[in-house]
């Protein structure tokens, strides 16, 4: 797979667009798309060739995104508007280089960490030899079988360490916002006590009072 980007995603999003380049029909990529930012991707599809793209906000502001999918002739395949995951499965209509985007650019100051999972076309047989006219053997349709529930596996465990990222994610926001309430409250209350202080000083210190005599 072939894919080449287009926008900032800084430089972990094109040192893992070259990781991907170099391994062999690799399609999972994550990368940061900071604020105000839009990140495309573009893929070669053969006609008739059945696709699936398959994404998710793992971290940053409310975890949302804008995803657009337009095919060669800028037709839009699909498009969504702040979410914060979804999948989307299609057939080439014709040949050429099909186009996807994320976008940032409805938030000022909050980066994004997304992840996309883009499939194109079916594996191939694992065995060269699978649409033979005679039947598998039993060891291979034992082979084909592991082969499949591993692959479910790999998908159980990519969605698990997505959640996992995420929900660490949540987490660590929280423990800051409280660490920040905390430091707020500390902050508020030695103010009032040492109001109280001066307060309670005040009632108790002794007032001289000046008397003046008028002649008569």
């Amino acid at each position: 797979m072939l894919l080449r980007s287009s926008g900032t995603a800084g430089p972990w999003g094109w040192l893992t667009l070259l990781l991907v380049a170099c391994a062999a029909r690799a399609s999972e990529i994550t990368f940061e798309l900071p604020d105000n930012a839009k990140q495309c991707f573009y893929e070669e599809i053969v006609q008739g060739t059945k696709c699936t793209l398959e994404f998710q906000v793992i971290t940053g502001g409310h975890y949302d995104v804008d995803c657009r999918l337009e095919g060669p002739d800028g037709a839009v395949l699909y498009k969504e508007m702040k979410k914060q995951y979804d999948s989307f499965t299609f057939t080439a209509s014709r040949n050429g280089t099909y186009k996807f985007c994320f976008s940032n650019e409805f938030s000022t100051f909050t980066h994004k960490t997304v992840y996309f999972d883009f499939q194109v076309g079916e594996d191939p047989p694992l065995f060269p030899s699978e649409n033979r006219a005679t039947a598998l053997t039993q060891m291979e349709s034992t082979c084909v079988s592991i082969h499949e529930a591993l692959k479910s596996v790999i998908d159980y465990q990519t969605h698990f360490r997505l959640r996992e990222a995420q929900g660490r994610s949540r987490a660590e926001d929280l423990n800051t916002r409280v660490a920040y309430w905390s430091i707020g409250e500390a902050i508020i209350l030695l103010v009032v006590s040492i109001g109280q202080v001066f307060l309670l000083k005040s009632f108790f210190s002794d007032k001289r009072t000046t008397t003046t005599r008028v002649g008569s």
